[in-house]
């Protein structure tokens, strides 16, 4: 059998952050493509009539070998410049005529060479005005690309309503603006029901939940219930719980791939220290420790979903830790213009080739999908959403001797 190909590579990732505001001085843009273009057609068309203006005036002035004139040997010699000073009285005719021809061509020689020099400066001139034109006129010509770039910009950022809306003639740009505001319609109207769908499942599958986890629970207050029945409505419950749990995890995931939520100042440290808070109890009782330096790190998003970062990370942390003198570490701060939140934490020693199958829903490490009470398989997953949804990232790597160390990194 022919062995397989390999897949073709992936195109390289641009060396600068398109959201980054402060871009490299000497980036290739189109624009600045365009200028050398322009420049380097008008300086390669100025050389070419330079030489050829150089080469006729040349030949225009060296045509004739001899001088279009000779003295006589009665003629008298008189200088009046000091252009031919091997020129004196008392040469001979021929002599004089012989100094007058050799004057003659070094004064062709200068007047080929000031031409030459005179022409380069202004080429020179003419050239850096032809770069700084088509710098403006390239400018000019790619503006409606720049107007696109913005809107799309502010499309990566969730508003949807925003169009190009460009004026100007009929052609290729304004027909790729209509064509792009056409997308974002259709995007829009997509977002829009899926948001719709979204607020509707919430309703329609939460509320049976409710309406089961309160019918059992009234049923389990019946003090006069029998042990059989007891024991089977705590087992239903549990399990209507972890549906519950199932539910909110996917819509949470679902709304955070949308990625419409209204952003706000959110400090990093008070969403872990609340994390920590409602972790506390269930560490106490699995005998972990909580620790580490939490110091403020601003960042523009949605509280509720940060929180959920945290929560879902010192939980699993918690949850997937030794039996004995177990640890979870939880700090926050700014590095290199990023906020930063880690939670790292004792455990099983985890090979790194797993790593990647954890942040898969349902996926947990060397378990099947229902073989584990202690979630339901969408933590790191709705983690990692909510950090791509704010701008961030989130890296898991394992801690030597066992656990993980799990990093976000948002933008300030």
């Amino acid at each position: 059998m022919a062995a397989t190909p390999p897949p073709p590579g992936a195109p390289p990732k641009p060396t600068w952050d398109p959201r980054d505001p402060v871009r490299p001085l000497l980036r290739p843009t189109i624009r600045i493509r365009l200028t050398l273009l322009y420049g380097g057609m008008f300086l390669i068309a100025g050389v070419l009539l330079l030489s050829i203006i150089y080469l006729l005036a040349a030949q225009a002035l060296t045509s004739g070998s001899s001088l279009p004139f000779k003295l006589l040997p009665e003629s008298k010699i008189q200088r009046t410049s000091d252009a031919c000073p091997e020129l004196a009285p008392g040469l001979s005719a021929d002599q004089a005529n012989a100094v007058l021809a050799t004057c003659f061509a070094h004064e062709r020689e200068v007047a080929l060479d000031d031409l030459l020099q005179r022409s380069l400066f202004a080429l020179l001139g003419l050239s850096i005005i032809a770069f700084a034109f088509g710098y403006a006129m390239a400018g000019r010509v790619l503006s409606p690309l720049g107007q696109i770039t913005r809107t799309a910009r502010r499309v990566a950022g969730s508003d949807l309503s925003r169009r190009i809306e460009l004026d100007g003639p009929d052609d290729e740009l304004k027909e790729l603006a209509d064509t792009f505001d056409e997308m974002l319609d259709r995007l829009d109207r997509a977002f829009t029901a899926q948001q719709r769908f979204v607020a509707n499942a919430s309703h329609e599958l939460r509320t049976p939940l409710a309406i089961n986890r309160t019918l059992l629970e009234v049923h389990l207050s019946d003090p006069g219930a029998p042990l059989e029945l007891q024991q089977l409505g705590k087992t239903l419950l549990a399990t209507n719980e972890r549906s519950e749990q199932l539910v909110e995890g996917l819509l949470l995931l679902a709304r955070s791939d949308n990625q419409t939520f209204e952003r706000k100042p959110v400090d990093l440290a008070e969403v872990a220290a609340r994390a920590v808070d409602q972790t506390r109890a269930e560490a106490e009782a699995k005998g972990v420790e909580i620790r580490g330096e939490r110091t403020p790190a601003v960042v523009q998003g949605n509280g509720v979903l940060l929180e959920r970062i945290a929560l879902n990370l010192v939980q699993n942390a918690v949850r997937y830790n030794v039996h004995e003198e177990g640890w979870v570490e939880v700090t926050t701060g700014v590095e290199h213009g990023q906020a930063v939140l880690v939670v790292s934490n004792t455990g099983p020693v985890v090979p790194a080739y797993e790593i990647d199958n954890l942040w898969e829903p349902f996926r947990r490490l060397r378990e099947d999908r229902t073989g584990s009470d202690k979630g339901v398989g969408l933590g790191l997953s709705i983690a990692r959403s909510v950090a791509r949804a704010h701008g961030g990232r989130i890296i898991a790597e394992p801690r030597e001797g066992g656990g993980l160390v799990m990093r976000v990194t948002l933008p300030l």
